[in-house]
């Protein structure tokens, strides 16, 4: 019988040690090294397996063709659907929606005479039935697997041969022939691996539900995020019904586009004008409220940013919520020593309404005039729209896919645009302004500054 040994894996990167420290000898964070415990081998099983080697022209390009979701919006994200033998990791907070999202997936493929296969760790067989049953995702090609043991789901791949693979969650699911426990470093890794192998080898796209840590990124190691081929984090403001789908990794496509969703009664459906929804409950005539449009991938999504300035009680606090707070902390450093508005003592709430997340950093201007309208408590139109980037010098920067920003503000009947000097001319019915600067923008809107 083989003996086991004791090694410790950091929980963070998956890097080993042979003895506990302080600090991991890998990415260098402390306190995380966990004990695992592994059974030794007196060989490898593979060492005398004969490796297939052809001709890369003798590969059929047709068995990577993707296959639609049957969402819209998902199909967007993802370039076309899975792809037959690649392993997708979806990945978000408890309670957003990814068990919803994946059995909708699941039905949809029932429906087009394709096989699916999901296992279960979490929930009973009763409670997946009762939400397939909500979801109209009952059919006799869906089969379902309620077990936290990897070790029979090799023949029951053989029974069933299913096109999808759904693991909910990799982190609830273990092997018994290691000895640590399910959700462990080791476990996690090692379950990832396994499965991996399996779709490669048969073929079948599968898809691997993650749960997240509490500063939003992918519990398990970092190792587990390099052996999949996509990375997909659902998220959104669980008090609302928007729900926000994005690609952090994708081999076969952009990682830029951006998903839509809005869960209701019968499940998540795609949301066609997210623009209409974003903007739905704009309060006009308020200070710091201003419009940009923002660039997701191919779509343009005009998203409302707001700013809310007070006076600091202590140290001035930043906040920012769906903001980078590296480019709010930027935006006041230019505010205040390029234009002198006294942001230095003032505690600085940004917000991007909506429950999404606005990396753009053609929202940089939106950013500062907010703040500036804030300040001053003078409200900006209610029918503008500002986008660009600002640099530390207080310049405006132009910034890409400015003709389908600009067509996005016209559609929905917005009239003026404030944007970077070097923007040129395009058809979009809007008045435009152009400014070389952040103090000549805020001129442009009579903000009283300076």
């Amino acid at each position: 019988m083989a003996r086991s040994r004791t090694h410790f894996s950091c929980a963070d990167c998956g890097a080993s040690s042979p003895q506990w420290a302080g600090r991991c000898p890998g990415c260098g964070q402390w306190h995380t090294l966990v004990e695992e415990v592994a059974p030794t081998s007196g060989g490898s099983a593979d060492a005398d397996r004969r490796c297939s080697v052809v001709a890369i022209t003798d590969i059929d390009p047709a068995a990577h063709v993707p296959i639609a979701t049957g969402l819209d919006e998902a199909d967007r994200v993802l370039g076309g659907g899975f792809v037959p033998g690649s392993v997708t990791l979806l990945a978000g907070a408890p309670g957003v929606g990814k068990s919803t999202l994946v059995l909708q997936v699941v039905a949809s493929f029932a429906g087009r005479d394709l096989r699916a296969l999901y296992l279960t760790a979490e929930e009973s067989g009763p409670q997946v039935r009762g939400r397939a049953d909500r979801l109209g995702a009952l059919d006799e090609r869906v089969s379902l697997m309620v077990d936290t043991s990897l070790a029979g789901l090799d023949r029951v791949l053989d029974e069933v041969r299913p096109d999808l693979l759904v693991v909910d969650s990799i982190q609830t699911v273990h092997d018994p022939q290691l000895g640590s426990a399910a959700g462990s470093v080791a476990q996690v890794r090692h379950g990832a691996q396994s499965l991996a192998r399996l779709a490669k080898s048969r073929g079948m796209a599968t898809v691997l539900v993650g749960h997240v840590t509490k500063d939003g990124s992918v519990a398990g190691p970092r190792v587990l995020e390099h052996l999949v081929d996509t990375v997909l984090e659902l998220e959104g403001d669980l008090q609302r019904g928007l729900r926000v789908l994005r690609a952090t990794k994708h081999r076969f496509g952009s990682t830029d586009e951006l998903g839509l969703f809005e869960m209701g009664p019968d499940g998540l459906s795609s949301v066609v004008d997210p623009s209409a929804v974003f903007l739905a409950d704009r309060v006009p005539d308020i200070p710091g409220s201003v419009i940009v449009p923002t660039a997701e991938g191919r779509r343009p999504l005009l998203v409302e940013v707001q700013a809310l300035t007070s006076p600091a009680a202590g140290a001035p606090r930043r906040v920012g919520h769906g903001i980078d707070t590296g480019r709010l902390d930027l935006v006041l450093a230019v505010l205040g020593q390029r234009l002198g508005v006294p942001v230095f003592d003032l505690d600085v709430h940004a917000a991007a309404v909506g429950g999404v997340r606005v990396h753009d950093p053609a929202a940089d201007l939106a950013l500062a005039l907010a703040v500036a309208s804030s300040v001053t408590n003078v409200a900006l139109p209610d029918d503008l729209v500002a986008f660009g980037e600002v640099g530390l010098a207080g310049e405006l920067r132009r910034v890409p896919h400015t003709e389908q920003r600009l067509a996005e503000a016209g559609r929905m009947g917005l009239r003026r645009a404030l944007v970077p000097r070097d923007v040129v001319d395009v058809p979009c019915g809007l008045e435009i302004r152009r400014a070389a600067s952040l103090a000549e923008a805020v001129r442009l809107t009579r903000l009283p500054v300076g």
